[in-house]
């Protein structure tokens, strides 16, 4: 009986972990826009062209849409079926709070525990579930990773010898990463029980899938701060790509918080020498409004609004 207590007690504090990380989400972002005076973030939006702003806002939105199919595709790796609306509304809640919170597994898996409960889903679907989407940004990682190492110009990292470095290192681990991981998809299929959960490899098919999704969403994330820099500067899209996306790996590698201070420091090293420095943190700051600010604010509506519909549901059943 005391063990059937502490297994609810224990499940009720995960569930509503997930509310607790959404708060440290929104803190988290505070703390990178605070050290913007409000008429610097006023001017960082203003001067940028409508047409880039439209241009950054779909590019999040469709970067969003990317991030929910992690989701979809954990489902069919569970071998379980959810309606759309579903998995698209707690990839979207989910990323949303881990992709400012940082520690995705556990800010983000709090989040889908307490709404893959809800709808049925076992603990250890759950689990399976997280780790996959887990893996699916890993290999995505490594396979951006390398992409950036071979699109990055030789001159961007002239003076920062330790980035270089630290760069090659990481594009060879990403590369043996992918070889082990898709060898192992292909050649082994036994079951791995880790704490009475089964985990399989997936298919070199689904393991494609995962690389796709994933360069998808770092893609679309790119576009979000190329629309901001542009009309400022004019740097080439492989060149910026590149570094984009060496910036993005490293910066979830690091575990900060929307990579702050990452972006800065390798894109500085790529600016022309006559472009004003003010321009990229100008269009950083408005990077970070469009594609962690809105997506947060809009992600808390939804779950406020959800949780009312649900609480509302559940009085109005009650009082038949």
């Amino acid at each position: 009986m005391q063990n059937l207590r502490l297994k609810r007690l224990l499940k009720k504090a995960v569930s509503w972990a997930g509310l607790f990380f959404f708060v440290i989400a929104a803190v988290m972002l505070y703390m990178q826009l605070s050290k913007y005076h409000l008429a610097d973030i006023r001017k960082a939006l203003t001067d940028i062209p409508s047409v880039n702003i439209i241009g950054a806002c779909a590019a999040s939105f469709f970067g969003y849409v990317a991030l929910s199919s992690y989701d979809w595709l954990a489902i069919k790796y569970v071998g379980r079926t959810l309606a759309a609306w579903k998995w698209i509304f707690v990839g979207f809640v989910g990323f949303s709070v881990s992709n400012n919170a940082g520690h995705a597994v556990v800010s983000g898996g709090t989040v889908r525990y307490r709404f893959y409960t809800r709808w049925r889903f076992r603990a250890n679907e759950i689990v399976r579930m997280i780790t996959f989407s887990g893996f699916t940004y890993l290999i995505a990682c490594f396979f951006l990773s390398d992409l950036g190492w071979l699109l990055t110009p030789s001159h961007a990292f002239a003076d920062l010898s330790a980035s270089q470095l630290t760069t090659n290192v990481v594009a060879l681990i990403s590369f043996v990463g992918l070889i082990i991981y898709f060898g192992l998809c292909r050649f082994y299929k036994k079951t791995i029980t880790i704490r009475e959960v089964p985990f399989t490899m997936p298919s070199v098919k689904m393991a494609l899938a995962q690389v796709v999704i994933g360069s998808a969403d770092i893609l679309m994330a790119s576009f979000v701060l190329y629309f901001c820099l542009i009309p400022f500067v004019s740097i080439p899209f492989d060149v910026f790509i590149g570094v984009f996306i060496i910036a993005q790996v490293l910066g979830v590698f690091s575990q900060v918080p929307g990579g702050l201070g990452v972006f800065e420091g390798l894109f500085l090293a790529i600016l022309p020498s006559d472009a004003n420095p003010a321009f990229l943190f100008g269009a950083l700051i408005a990077y970070r409004i469009i594609y962690y600010l809105l997506p947060l604010l809009l992600s808390g509506l939804a779950l406020i609004s959800y949780e009312a519909f649900l609480r509302y549901r559940y009085r109005k059943l009650s009082r038949k």
